[in-house]
């Protein structure tokens, strides 16, 4: 069922961001006169075909991996001496700027538009209390402690977890300080704190800010009782079985399933003791953890899993907006991820962030069918988060892209003419090996993730 929802996930994805930014090309261009000869959605053989009345053909073809709108233009053929003014390249600069733009504007707006469904839904989050400090973490130096909620971080609001955790994706690789407010329980006024960072996860593969901080968010505490094994994982092959309780770790007792998780997460490959009660009877059970991730990455892994508790209602908030707050809402989002997505870039370009974050089509068809089979709420943040993606890598000044297209008229605009075919047609090849070497770079993270 679950690799279903990543194919239907994946498809409806790409059908809805790629039609809807070469729509954004295709209306802008008409209104600017230029002839559409093609609107295609995929590539290769055209699996569904048909043409309006002013000529202009839509294919739906079978490859789903993009998407081009195909216009009139001297330089990829004749055109008849009557539909020269209906011409791509005969049209004003500024015509074509804003034909060009017109694509990436077209997945803000849908991102917006998402981000406005889900405003109007509301969404129930977790307050961001904290259920535990590391002694000598970077948030112990700066003061927080135990039962604190974190109302705001650089003066952004957080209204959840989610929300402090992408504030510190913003700061990750760099040092200075973090502003923090927090509240007591049982205040209404917030005191500041200072978390001060130097180079702060720089380089990581996969960096967990808020845990790095030192942090534990606060959850319900969970009784070590075995509610579900992995049939393949080293549980299971200790002859563990569900219902068992766990009493002790390698001689040390146990009372919380979080324990069991932190302990056994340090100790990848290790061999470990553990006490077991089963029908009322102890008994040691010798386990071999297995290993998940690489490198620095690696965590150990038992393959046992125990049964959720409900949240207790004074720790959960929910938020939501009317219809004309949730339009503000969407646009602060969408800025706020556009915003993070080009730094966290500029970031991989400077080595501040790891390229092995960068992901591929594997990675995006696995969040995909994840969101889709989690519920319509996870897949429209995935789309949105999807379409500014498509938004912001499109406006990068490399040639093939709208923004290397872009750049190029906006030097003819300054210098009142256009660069010659020979500069462009080198920018084109200098900008296709671009775009080959991130594929294939993002292409192997996928594979290494696997």
């Amino acid at each position: 069922m679950s690799a279903l929802y990543m194919i239907v996930g994946t498809l409806v994805a790409l059908g809805v961001l790629v039609t809807f930014h070469e729509f954004g090309h295709f209306w802008v261009a008409r209104r600017c006169g230029v002839k559409v000869l093609r609107f295609s959605v995929g590539f290769g053989t055209p699996l569904v075909r048909w043409r309006d009345r002013q000529g202009t053909e839509y294919v739906v073809a079978a490859i789903p991996l993009g998407g081009y709108v195909k216009m009139l233009d001297e330089r990829e053929g004749e055109v008849p001496q009557a539909l020269l003014d209906q011409a791509f390249n005969r049209k004003t600069v500024y015509q074509r700027i804003a034909i060009v733009i017109a694509g990436p504007v077209a997945n803000f707006l849908l991102a917006i538009a998402f981000f406005w469904v889900l405003a109007m839904l509301g969404s129930q989050q977790v307050r961001p209390v904290i259920g535990a400090v590391e002694p000598g973490s970077i948030a112990q130096q700066a003061g927080l402690s135990t039962g604190q909620e974190i109302v705001s971080v650089d003066g952004e609001a957080t209204s959840g977890w989610a929300a402090v955790n992408l504030q510190l994706v913003r700061r990750l690789g760099e040092s200075g300080s973090i502003a923090v407010m927090v509240q007591e329980q049982g205040s209404t006024v917030p005191t500041p704190h200072t978390l001060q960072l130097n180079d702060w996860l720089k380089g990581a593969d996969e960096p967990d800010p808020i845990k790095s901080l030192g942090i534990r968010p606060w959850r319900p505490a969970l009784a070590p009782v075995l509610a579900e094994l992995d049939p393949q994982g080293p549980a299971q092959a200790a002859g563990l079985k569900t219902g068992d309780r766990l009493v002790m770790l390698d001689g040390h007792g146990v009372d919380e399933w979080q324990q069991i998780v932190d302990w056994v997460r340090q100790r990848p490959n290790a061999k470990v003791m553990l006490r077991v009660e089963r029908d009322g009877a102890q008994f040691d059970v010798p386990l071999t953890l297995a290993v998940h991730g690489e490198g620095k990455a690696a965590t150990g892994y038992m393959g046992a899993g125990v049964k959720p508790v409900d949240w207790p209602p004074q720790m959960l908030r929910e938020v939501s907006y009317g219809p004309v707050a949730a339009v503000a809402e969407g646009a602060r989002r969408t800025w706020t991820m556009s915003v993070l997505t080009l730094d966290s870039l500029r970031k991989m370009l400077f080595g501040e962030l790891s390229v092995k974050n960068l992901s591929g089509p594997i990675t995006i068809a696995k969040v995909a069918g994840a969101s889709a089979q989690s519920g319509i709420g996870d897949f429209l943040n995935f789309l949105a988060y999807l379409s500014i993606s498509l938004g912001v890598l499109n406006l990068l000044p490399i040639p093939v892209l709208d923004g290397g297209h872009l750049l190029f008229y906006l030097i003819e605009w300054a210098r009142g003419r256009p660069l010659s075919e020979r500069v462009q047609g080198w920018g084109v090849q200098i900008g296709i090996s671009l775009v080959v070497g991130v594929m294939l770079l993002a292409l192997v993270n996928d594979l290494g993730r696997l």
